[in-house]
């Protein structure tokens, strides 16, 4: 099995074989929330303005997403775990745009199949991985805003690499890597008070941080309309 980390949009574009689109602050711990508090359906769309006129056709769908980490007009939940733990998603279809993470699902074109990655399916995800028995699998870390690479999406590929090769994990030394040490990341530091509390709470760090929490894949599929949607799909121990 050949195993790549690439980085960010153009690291999805280049994306081959079975692909981990990954962004652990916070869209793919998010969407993991959601789909656990009842989801019907996730709709991750790349650009802002395909999500407003989803919601527009179909008024009961659920705007959920951030630009520069703050919820946006019109949006009924930003991308926050913690305010998606505390919700009911029942039944419902949510319509989820961030700046990086869905624009990873966007841009990996040329992967065979891609399923979204955080640390809290890590595991899920690599009992996949191992079921699916793909040649090449890429990891694709989408980083602060798209823009620039991020420690926790870099070292949830390289754990996720470490499982499948049998190579050891020191997850006590990520957590306290980005709790305290260069990965201290600003996307839970630079935002306050109302605008924090709204768009990106502190307490989101320990959410997505949650090793294996959850036991299931979200795979990426069509649609309609050219649109993608996420299934859930259980990985048995």
């Amino acid at each position: 099995m050949e195993i790549n980390i690439l980085q960010l949009i153009e690291g999805a574009k280049q994306a081959r074989g079975l692909t981990v689109v990954i962004d652990v602050f916070r869209a793919f711990s998010t969407a993991c929330y959601v789909t656990e508090r009842g989801a019907y359906r996730i709709v991750p769309v790349g650009d802002i303005e395909t999500a407003y006129r989803l919601k527009r056709d179909n008024p009961s769908y659920i705007l959920m997403g951030e630009r520069g980490g703050v919820i946006q007009p019109g949006f009924d939940f930003g991308n926050s775990p913690t305010h998606a733990e505390r919700a009911d998603f029942t039944g419902l279809t949510v319509v989820h745009t961030t700046s990086a993470g869905t624009q990873g699902i966007a841009n990996a074109g040329g992967a065979d199949e891609v399923v979204t990655g955080s640390f809290v399916n890590a595991g899920a995800i690599v009992r996949y991985i191992r079921e699916r028995k793909p040649e090449r699998v890429s990891l694709v870390c989408m980083g602060l805003g798209a823009k620039s690479p991020a420690d926790e999406d870099t070292l949830c590929a390289e754990y996720i690499k470490n499982e499948l090769e049998g190579k050891p994990n020191d997850f006590e030394r990520i957590v306290r890597h980005l709790r305290e040490g260069e990965g201290r990341t600003g996307s839970f530091m630079d935002l306050e008070g109302e605008v924090s509390e709204r768009s990106a709470p502190k307490s989101d760090f320990e959410k997505c941080l949650d090793l294996d929490r959850f036991s299931f894949v979200l795979k990426v599929e069509p649609f309609e309309e050219g649109l993608k949607q996420l299934r859930k799909i259980e990985v048995a121990p």
